[in-house]
């Protein structure tokens, strides 16, 4: 008996200090069942409430404006971090008792770390799926191709599950730090309020602080975000807003005559440059006045007045536009054309209007008048291309070396955080409980 009892526990040993490759497998599977049986898959349905939410509420704005695709970027992070994180800050420290005894009895602690990375990289994905597919369907898209993929939201996906990941790996870690649910719980609002306030892209921050950013997920995310959704070339509406609200605004002063024409007179304003290129007056041949004359429904009752029996006016005009040795004459240039430059010009050397050059009047109109006058929409296209090129941002350029960059530093947080919670976790046998 006393052998049979020492075989029995020679082959529990050998199963329990199976090799670490063996042990991988085992525990992933554990992880899958407590998916299935412990209703961890309600992260999912969680995900796409909260993406539901955001894109409801923001997806208007989304890439038509620069800071409407600001804030759903810097939101989309948010979901991201939101959704890793609470995937696993309780996952290790709601069963360290377990865990310890586990390594006690041979469990290999780089194991258990990878099976819960393959677990978790997997549960990751499918929640970068359903937030993608909640996004879209509340008008939140990603339409386009990428700088990697011909579609622009698998590219952005990337990001998504890059980021969820890494707040994963993160929380995954603080999970193996700490000893009870409770704590991990207290702890997590205050990660997640540090990595919204310094992402660096969002809340303005006191340049001594800004190295702190490179130390947070929520940072590179929204950089590489950002710049998929091409930032830089979308229009500022607090532009269009402003000049709507200010429109109204009465202003006016005493000007002279002549500081009116020098002021039409200056070529290297563009807005009077165009001004100037108005055409005023037009000149026609004799023969395309004469075609329109045939065509143009203003004139259907006179080309329906009749002349000798059948003949109409219309068809007399038709009749002699066909004559040949009358092309000479219908290429005949008549009327008069110049534009609102040459008028300007040839009354600032009129004599009458020099003579009253230095007479003064008093002005009074709206901005809103004169934005009619110069042009409201080319005045608005104007300042926009202009506030764009002064608020160039390199970090979020659209281009394959920002977003690289930015998942590499999401790639190294992921390594990072694995690496630490393996060396937290092989120190599990000291504790005091």
């Amino acid at each position: 008996m006393a052998e049979t009892g020492g075989m029995t526990t020679e082959r529990q040993l050998t199963v329990r200090h199976r090799g670490r490759i063996a042990q991988i497998g085992i525990f992933f599977w554990k992880f899958l069942r407590t998916f299935i049986y412990q209703s961890d898959w309600k992260v999912l349905p969680m995900a796409a409430l909260i993406a539901g939410l955001v894109g409801f509420a923001l997806g208007g704005d989304f890439r038509v404006t620069r800071e409407g695709t600001l804030t759903g970027a810097f939101s989309i992070i948010c979901v991201c971090i939101w959704n890793g994180s609470f995937n696993s800050i309780q996952v290790i420290c709601r069963e360290r008792d377990v865990v310890k005894r586990e390594h006690r009895s041979g469990m290999h602690i780089s194991s258990y770390i990878l099976a819960h990375m393959m677990y978790q990289l997997i549960l990751c994905a499918l929640q970068t799926i359903v937030t993608l597919i909640v996004l879209d369907l509340v008008g939140m898209k990603f339409l386009g191709e990428g700088l990697f993929t011909p579609w622009l939201a698998l590219d952005a996906g990337i990001t998504m599950f890059l980021t969820t990941y890494a707040a994963d790996l993160m929380s995954l870690w603080i999970s193996s730090l700490v000893h009870s649910t409770t704590t991990a719980m207290t702890i997590m609002p205050f990660l997640l309020i540090f990595q919204l306030i310094f992402s660096g892209g969002f809340f303005a921050l006191p340049s001594v602080v800004e190295p702190i950013t490179l130390l947070t997920i929520s940072n590179p995310g929204l950089k590489a975000m950002a710049a998929q959704a091409q930032i830089n070339d979308l229009p500022y509406a607090t532009i269009g807003d402003m000049l709507n609200l200010v429109e109204d605004v009465e202003f006016g002063g005493n000007v002279t005559v002549g500081q009116i024409v020098e002021a039409l007179q200056d070529k290297s304003n563009k807005t009077i440059a165009e001004l100037r290129a108005i055409q005023i007056g037009e000149v026609k041949t004799i023969r395309e006045l004469g075609e329109e004359f045939l065509k143009d429904d203003r004139y259907a009752k006179e080309r329906s007045e009749l002349l000798i029996g059948d003949m109409t006016v219309g068809d007399l005009v038709s009749a002699l536009l066909n004559v040949e040795f009358l092309d000479g004459v219908f290429e005949t240039e008549v009327g008069f054309a110049t534009t609102f430059g040459d008028v300007v010009d040839y009354l600032s050397t009129n004599e009458i209007v020099r003579y009253y050059w230095d007479e003064s009047f008093t002005i009074k109109t709206t901005l809103g008048d004169v934005l009619d006058l110069v042009g409201r929409e080319e005045t608005k296209a104007m300042i926009e291309s202009k506030a764009a090129e002064k608020l160039y941002e390199p970090e979020y350029a659209f281009t394959s070396e920002t977003v690289i960059k930015n998942w590499i530093h999401l790639l190294i947080f992921v390594v990072v955080f694995a690496v630490l919670s393996i060396i937290t976790l092989e120190f599990i046998d000291k504790d005091k409980r």
